[in-house]
Order: structure tokens, then C-alpha cells, then sequence
């Protein structure tokens, strides 16, 4: 998985460097799609599959296989960011999570621009690996959440709900506004899995975002709970925190487990109009 994110990101460089030449297509309202989104996916099914050729295979894409081990497969974005990545904002990611019986076994989260690797596996802790300029991955550094437990002291990050999904924008703002008066300050990046990878580095206290897809959630969401933090289906009462089925719930919360009930509450608790 580690090699695979590295290859397809080594696709994306080189096509950011010359992203002038892509030719972009529109799946839906500000919501795009080019060759290299399609090509890094290819890298990543093809030496996935060579890999594991019984596995199978999720991704945003299109690609969507079964394999023979019925149970098992990868759920991967190959380009998280692309409107950042079109635009020529540095902030781009290749995620993938391999599911086994439902669960999240492993996940990798790449930062393409900085080099930073985050790995993650069940039981066994995430780390972050940083690749120098010669090429060469730098020593593991354990990840692990920041122990804030003072909202006004934390950074929070979200994802605006999407153009084609106005239905959303209501109960968002609202929520925007209480997070917005009560933290530290709130940002917005455009990539869900770097966004979930920072909450498990401890650069972020907590992070929601509405609307998401499986891809978009499932590597990053290990890594916040292998490095101790919290994930949950956003605005519910935290019953489901740490359950797999919120890579499916769309909305997401994930938070370093101490501010975990008072965003919960914030997000839950929001009027319905600003």
C-alpha cells in the first residue's frame, strides 16, 4: 500500500507540474475530474491487485471489483484535493484503506506535495514517514492526538459542503458559526483524508465534514483511532464512535477523544438558521 500511494503520487507530481495540459471534465456542479485522477487510480488497481489479485477494489473513479476473497478489499481515493490540485494549491493526497469483514485493517494516507507518508494498521499504532528531497524516507515518528481538552484553545478543521448539495448548507452554516465562536479557529483544507491525518498527528483537535464518501473517510479514520483520538458519524450522541460503519455515514467527526462530546454537543445543538 505504502509503494502504491508512493507511485500513483509520483503520477500526480509530475502531472501538477504540467497540470496546464490536463484536460478536466465536470462529473456534476464544481465537482471535477481529470487524467490524472483516472491514470493515478490505474497505478493504484494495477499494482494493488498484482499484489493481491485476490482483493477487491473501491474507488472514487469508478473502479469498483470484486475479488475472490469476497471479504477483503481496498477503498481508495487516488487524488483527494483535486480542486486544490487543478488549481495549483500544494495540499493534495492519495488515500487507501484495505477492509477486511467490514472492518478498517490498514490505511495510507500520502501527502503528495510534502512527501509525508501516514500509515496506519489496526492494533498497531499510525506513524508518519517524511521523504527527504534525495528521495529517502526519513525515521517512523509515532503519531498520537494533542491532549487539549480546552475548546478555546483548539484548532478545528472542516469541509464546506459541496455546490451540488445545497440541501446541506442549512444545517451546516449554523454549526459553523458555534464552532467558529467557541475554538481556537477553524480551517479549511479540501482534503478529507489529509484533514483526518492531521487530527491523528496532533495538528488538528478535531475535524467534521458532511457529504463525504468511503473513500474520502476510511484510511484517515484509522489513523485518528490508532493514534488515540475519537471518529464518529457527526452530530450523533457518540454511541457509534469508533465504529466502521461511519466510513459509510457520510458525516463524519473525528476528534482527539477529549473535545469528542463538546463538539459532538455543538454540532447536534446547532439552531437551524444562523
Amino acid at each position: 500500500m505504502i509503494t502504491s500511494a508512493e507511485a500513483a503520487g509520483a503520477g500526480l507530481l509530475h502531472r501538477f507540474r504540467h497540470r496546464a495540459d490536463l484536460v478536466v471534465e465536470l462529473k456534476g456542479p464544481a465537482d471535477f475530474v481529470s487524467l490524472a485522477d483516472r491514470e493515478a487510480e490505474a497505478t493504484l488497481r494495477d499494482r494493488l491487485l498484482v499484489a493481491c489479485p485476490r482483493y477487491g477494489f473501491l474507488a472514487e473513479e469508478g473502479t469498483d471489483a470484486t475479488g475472490a476473497d469476497t471479504g477483503t478489499r481496498f477503498i481508495v481515493d487516488p487524488l483527494d484535493g483535486t480542486t486544490n490540485f487543478l488549481c495549483g494549491i500544494p495540499h493534495f493526497s492519495v488515500s487507501i484503506a484495505l477492509e477486511r469483514a467490514g472492518r478498517i485493517a490498514a490505511g495510507v494516507v500520502y501527502d503528495v506535495p510534502l512527501g509525508e507518508m501516514f500509515v496506519a494498521e489496526s492494533g498497531r499504532g499510525a506513524w508518519l514517514a517524511a521523504k527527504t528531497e534525495s528521495g529517502a524516507w526519513l525515521g517512523h515518528e509515532r503519531l498520537a492526538v494533542t491532549e487539549d481538552a480546552d475548546f478555546s484553545r483548539a484548532l478545528v478543521a472542516t469541509g464546506i459542503p459541496h455546490a451540488s448539495r445545497r440541501d446541506r448548507h442549512a444545517a451546516y452554516l449554523p454549526a459553523l458559526a458555534m464552532v467558529m465562536r467557541e475554538s481556537a479557529g477553524v480551517r479549511r483544507m479540501a482534503s478529507a483524508a489529509l484533514d483526518l491525518a492531521y487530527v491523528a498527528a496532533g495538528r488538528f483537535a478535531a475535524y467534521w465534514e458532511l457529504g463525504l464518501s468511503p473513500w474520502d473517510i476510511a484510511a484517515g479514520a484509522l489513523l485518528v483511532r490508532e493514534a488515540g483520538g475519537r471518529v464518529s458519524e457527526a452530530g450523533r450522541d457518540g454511541d457509534d464512535a469508533n465504529d466502521d460503519r461511519v466510513v459509510y455515514a457520510g458525516d463524519v467527526l473525528a476528534t482527539n477523544g477529549r473535545l469528542h462530546a463538546r463538539m459532538t454537543a455543538l454540532l447536534r445543538e446547532a439552531p437551524p438558521s444562523a
